[in-house]
């Protein structure tokens, strides 16, 4: 740790809090996929179809 200097506690923080926000938003993303998934397999499940399968024959 000596090469970081006298800021070297300061550096390290820094590193803990970008890699604590990072996994926080990676985490918030990957549930809210999830739950957008289960809504629209719900949503299918009623009979409630896409716009874009409209133009399909």
């Amino acid at each position: 740790m000596s090469e970081l200097g006298p800021h070297a506690s300061f550096i390290l923080a820094s590193y803990a809090a970008v890699a604590v926000v990072l996994g926080g938003l990676i985490a918030s993303v990957l549930l809210d996929h999830r739950a957008q998934t289960r809504a629209l397999a719900e949503l299918e499940q009623r009979g409630v179809g896409r716009r874009s399968d409209r133009g399909r024959s």
